[in-house]
């Protein structure tokens, strides 16, 4: 069983930037696919990125392409979100996620969640 804890959190400004972690227990998550999921006031929670187990295999929502990046250091059991370039509109709720899979299949619930970390960015 993986315990995730998000961190990083916070208030910037638009066009400022955010480092999320999320550090998870468990000596398996070197072979967990990761991923990053965010839910705004009012709307669905929604994911956002993932990651392989080696890192390897990337998937990013169209509209954080080319802003976000999404690593994760096995060594340490942490993922991590890097954001830039934030918008009002990135505002949310961020959720750490885990599947007990060495990929992430697109559609499908992770099996562990994080308790989340609030992203706000001030226009």
């Amino acid at each position: 069983q993986a315990h995730l804890v998000e961190s990083g959190g916070g208030l910037v400004q638009a066009g400022g930037s955010l480092r999320l972690s999320c550090a998870a227990s468990g000596r398996t998550f070197s072979t967990y696919a990761m991923g990053w999921f965010r839910q705004a006031p009012g709307k669905e929670r929604e994911f956002v990125a993932s990651i392989s187990w080696k890192g390897g295999s990337l998937y990013y929502v169209d509209s954080v392409k080319g802003r976000f990046t999404i690593s994760r250091d096995n060594a340490k059991n942490t993922v991590y979100l890097q954001m830039n370039s934030l918008k009002p509109e990135d505002t949310a709720v961020y959720y750490c996620a885990a599947r007990t899979t060495l990929l992430w299949r697109l559609g499908t619930e992770p099996d562990y969640w994080g308790q989340g970390a609030q992203v706000t960015v001030s226009s």
